[in-house]
């Protein structure tokens, strides 16, 4: 049986239908640029944590890690210290600990820089280089700071009307007396901080 002109022009329309889909353009944004190889937000957290570790036990580890000159010598500087089950966690990332002491930014006197020069170096575990671990951890700190921030803060008064504890909307809750928080009151910047740290 012959076919209409109606039925040619819609077999050509699925045709073409087909080879243009209408969720091209979701297609294309899945393709666009390389898919990461490590989650930035696992990099900083684990970054985080190496941190505090180092922290515990970088007195007793940082005198022969820093004059560390081959793998071997990381692996024994943490086994000499004694820090128990922290000595298996390092020596995982023992030629990344290497890789970041032999870099020209690494800090050569602070020692919170070093500990946190280090923990960011190795966070991504040889994933990426000790260079974008640190920078993975370097954005995603920043992005955190952009997303958290004080929208409210209250001081602790002592009011002529009787009232002591916290205030509200920076004025005595019981009588709506405001904080004074000009420069020259009694309740400049430096008073204020000296009354929270009382009293919190």
């Amino acid at each position: 049986m012959r076919k209409t002109s109606a039925e040619t022009g819609n077999r050509r329309r699925k045709q073409k239908d087909e080879k243009n889909p209408l969720d091209r353009f979701s297609e294309n944004e899945r393709k666009r640029g390389r898919p990461p190889k490590i989650i930035a937000s696992w990099v900083r957290g684990r970054a985080d944590n190496y941190r505090g570790i180092l922290d515990t036990v970088w007195d007793r580890v940082a005198p022969h890690l820093l004059k560390a000159k081959a793998r071997e010598d990381v692996l024994k500087s943490f086994q000499d210290a004694n820090v128990g089950g922290y000595a298996l966690e390092f020596a995982i990332s023992a030629d990344l600990i290497l890789q970041a002491l032999r870099e020209r930014k690494f800090p050569k006197r602070q020692r919170t820089a070093q500990i946190n020069f280090i923990a960011d170096s190795i966070a991504a575990q040889g994933v990426v280089s000790p260079r974008s671990s640190r920078d993975m951890c370097e954005k995603q700190r920043a992005r955190i700071k952009r997303i958290h921030h004080i929208i409210s803060y209250e001081y602790w008064i002592e009011c002529s009307c009787g009232y002591k504890g916290r205030s509200l909307n920076h004025a005595c809750p019981k009588c709506e007396a405001e904080i004074p928080l000009s420069t020259g009151s009694p309740l400049d910047n430096s008073f204020i901080f000296q009354t929270l740290s009382r009293n919190t």
